[in-house]
């Protein structure tokens, strides 16, 4: 890890010789979600609420659901531009380095541009929990904590698993962008609100239900007998992360130079 916070340093450093440039890019993404809340809001303006949630919940699950997603677009964003090392040829340089692959993919890309959208999920976070009347607790607080963990490990590991199928297709899957960016709009609403095939699907095989629903049905003590249950369904979001760093390492033992 310490080698990964110098590539998280060099790289910040890198896109600070562009200051002009890296805080209009900031700032841009603070300002793209606000579409996307502005949606929300419009349903909720017509509608009143939806199957027995209200917009201030809904937010908060945006809020988690967003903040997750751009912590993992700026810190996991080398494995979603991985292709170009397979095509290019530079992916063999990693291999011969006395070091982990996955750090160092890790480590060769990050958006730091991408805090822009953090702040406005924090933002958004504050607004849902300011309308809302919660009994906090700390569990309650470590429950929240771990909701956008949960989120955190998810869409990293969908980014390693598209990373895995360019040892085999060299071209990024733009298939993988449906559980990336159409999982971010998917999971920003509850997903009892869903057929059941798809709320089955995004509870067992990829557990975003495990970060947007049943974790928040016990922050909002909409649970029956002990949260306890509840609160450690966030806890998928690590253990989805093993599989997909299993199939990694299946990938890169079967991985073949193209010898550039």
């Amino acid at each position: 890890m310490k080698l990964y916070w110098k590539y998280v340093l060099i790289l910040f450093k890198s896109q600070l010789q562009y200051r002009t440039s890296f805080w209009l890019l900031t700032i841009g993404q603070f300002f793209i979600p606000f579409s996307l809340l502005a949606g929300v809001y419009f349903l909720f303006e017509r509608f009143g609420q939806l199957k027995g949630w209200s917009f201030y919940e809904v937010a908060l699950i945006f809020a988690v659901i967003h903040m997750a997603y751009s912590i993992s677009e700026c810190f996991a964003r080398g494995f979603d531009s991985f292709s170009s090392l397979v095509r290019t040829g530079d992916f063999d340089r990693l291999l011969v380095r006395p070091r982990s692959t996955v750090i160092q993919v890790l480590g060769s890309k990050f958006e730091f541009t991408r805090f822009g959208r953090l702040v406005q999920s924090i933002f958004v976070l504050v607004l849902a929990i300011n309308g809302l009347t919660i009994e906090w607790s700390v569990l309650k607080a470590v429950t929240l904590v771990l909701m956008i963990t949960s989120g955190v490990f998810i869409f990293t590991g969908i980014f390693i698993l598209a990373a895995t199928l360019s040892f085999w297709t060299i071209q990024g899957m733009e298939v993988a962008n449906i559980f990336t960016d159409g999982g971010r709009e998917m999971a920003q609403y509850p997903l009892n609100i869903y057929h059941k095939w798809i709320f089955r699907f995004f509870t067992f095989v990829i557990p975003f239900g495990c970060v947007n629903y049943f974790p928040l049905l016990y922050v909002l003590g909409k649970t029956e007998g002990s949260g306890l249950t509840y609160m450690l369904t966030s806890l998928a979001g690590v253990l989805f992360l093993v599989p997909c760093l299993f199939v990694w390492r299946f990938g890169v033992r079967h991985y073949r130079s193209t010898g550039s």
